[in-house]
């Protein structure tokens, strides 16, 4: 398992529509991942879970995945996440 701390850019958080691409394009990914914030844990493939952590701009989070293709996923959501695309 690998974790990483990522500050989020996207001056709304994730609303609906980053949510989406986030849960998108974690459903590619054979890993388990998964978003912390405080000390709630929540599933990065379902947009409800993401939703319900009510990220906002310059929230800082974790990513945890967990999995064979792990860094793989990691890097691609963290570009995603910080808007490194």
């Amino acid at each position: 398992m690998i974790t990483q701390k990522v500050v989020v850019n996207d001056p709304l958080g994730l609303h609906l529509r980053p949510a989406g691409v986030i849960c998108e394009e974690s459903l590619k990914y054979e890993s388990k991942i998964q978003i912390k914030k405080g000390t709630s844990l929540l599933n990065a493939k379902s947009v409800l879970g993401i939703l319900a952590a009510r990220v906002k701009c310059g929230d800082e989070i974790e990513l945890l995945c967990d999995g064979p293709d792990e860094q793989e996923a990691m890097a691609r959501l963290v570009e995603l996440l910080t808007g490194r695309e």
